[in-house]
């Protein structure tokens, strides 16, 4: 039996290719509803449920633990996979006399390892553009705030909102010509008293501004992507591999686990291409909205 660095044989190799693909695949489901906040609600109701959301995401504890779980999924899945290739490989050092891969498999079923390797580096851009700056960035993000017309003045106001529902202008963080600022923003969202050093609240990051201008959509906090075009096609065809991936990944992943039953294997099969149709389809549906609505 074949040894690897991760795994004993390719039997077992196989097993946790189909655990951490399943789970991958109620990950995609949980990271689309909430993206689906982007295009499902509209103006300040849109991007206030959207930047909630992204709050929750970074600060529940068991959020936090299926993170860091998705991300070892991602990880152990590429290297598994690149791994089960070469063993392949290796098995069969000499073509068959005569071999006719169209007629034994299709296209995007002999091509996993090539197809997941491009869904990795779409991953890795992904996070790079999103979640790296919303949490590793020197850059300041936004924080997520709102314009008010002030009933007296009759002039316009923005405030940050804090996640407990309260508001503090922006100007007070704000040097101006009547004094220095009274309050500072500290580890990126956190608002403190200046004089008396103490935690006022907590805001939103922007996320829902740097994502919607990233593909297009100018904003009050962001201005749009210049190459906004190419982002969104760039998008849409990871979608697009995602989808041939799911094609062959998702029934597989059954029979991989032995879940191979005639009773069963249809069912699994329709569940599976319409999963890898309507899920890699509405993901790409987000980015094309914000293009052509911007």
């Amino acid at each position: 039996m074949s040894k690897s660095a991760i795994l004993s044989s390719s039997i077992a190799k196989k097993y946790w290719m189909a655990l951490t693909g399943l789970f991958l695949c109620l990950f995609l489901v949980g990271h689309l509803l909430g993206n689906l906040q982007l295009i499902l609600k509209a103006g300040e109701e849109g991007k206030r449920a959207f930047n909630e959301y992204a709050y929750f995401m970074t600060h529940n504890p068991l959020i936090k633990v299926m993170s860091y779980l998705t991300y070892l999924s991602i990880l152990f899945h590429a290297v598994d996979g690149i791994l089960l290739t070469i063993q392949n490989k290796k098995a069969r050092p000499i073509g068959y006399a005569h071999n006719s891969p169209n007629a034994n498999s299709k296209f995007f079923a002999r091509q996993m390892a090539v197809l997941g390797s491009i869904i990795l580096i779409f991953i890795v851009i992904h996070m790079s553009n999103f979640w790296w700056k919303m949490k590793y960035s020197s850059d300041p993000m936004p924080l997520h705030s709102i314009t008010v017309v002030d009933p007296q003045s009759k002039t316009p106001q923005s405030l940050y909102i804090t996640h407990s529902d309260n508001y503090f202008p922006v100007s007070a963080f704000e040097n101006s010509q009547m004094g220095e600022a009274q309050m500072e923003i500290r580890n990126g969202n956190e608002f403190f008293n200046k004089q008396v050093a103490v935690k006022m609240g907590e805001g939103y990051k922007d996320l829902y501004s740097l994502t919607v201008a990233f593909f297009g959509k100018d904003t009050n906090a962001i201005k749009a992507n210049e190459q906004a075009g190419l982002a969104v096609a760039f998008y849409v065809l990871a979608m697009i591999v995602l989808s041939l991936h799911l094609m062959h990944g998702f029934s597989s992943a059954f029979q991989s686990l032995g879940v191979n039953h005639r009773r069963y294997n249809a069912g699994i099969k329709l569940f599976g291409k319409l999963f890898s149709i309507i899920i890699p389809a509405a993901f790409a549906m987000i980015p094309l909205y914000i293009f052509f609505t911007k």
